[in-house]
């Protein structure tokens, strides 16, 4: 019977150890997401600096947004929930990164093709212009041009 007692003492002492862990991996868990959206996030008093590194003495927004980022977290909401909502309700200046939404995307991904196009485009046109100048002075000297030519050495006693 002391067996089964010592037995019972080892497998409860391991689930205690097994839920403190738990426990504290979900509070590291809470943490370490308020430390990530906070530095995706701009303070919106007009400092220019991350949320969570405004360096303003009793900054309002900075308490005000920290407050509303604790509290999304604490309800369990998504990184993009709770940084749709700041958008929404601060415009999408809060954000440190835009958020890569299709209409993003394409505003990253356009200009540098048009670029890539352009330069391609000069590249067969240049080529192009010089296969036809190559093309042009491999023309013969025919009788009448070399007449002509020497009338104007002539003329201009050159």
């Amino acid at each position: 019977m002391r067996r089964t007692s010592r037995a019972g003492r080892v497998v409860a002492s391991c689930f205690a150890v097994c839920l403190m862990a738990v426990l504290s991996m979900g509070a590291a868990d809470n943490a370490s997401r308020y430390n990530d959206i906070g530095h995706k996030l701009m303070c919106t008093c007009g400092c220019g600096q991350v949320l969570l590194e405004c360096n303003h003495l009793g900054c309002p927004a900075l308490t005000r947004e920290s407050d509303e980022l604790q509290t999304a977290i604490q309800r369990g909401d998504s990184e993009n929930t709770i940084l749709i909502a700041f958008q929404n309700e601060y415009g999408p200046t809060v954000l440190a990164a835009p958020m890569l939404t299709k209409f993003n995307i394409i505003a990253w991904i356009v200009p540098p093709a048009f670029l890539l196009l352009g330069i391609a485009g000069t590249a067969v046109l240049v080529r192009r212009w010089r296969q036809r100048v190559a093309a042009r002075t491999a023309t013969e000297h025919n009788a009448s041009f070399q007449a002509i030519r020497e009338r104007i050495r002539r003329e201009t006693q050159l």
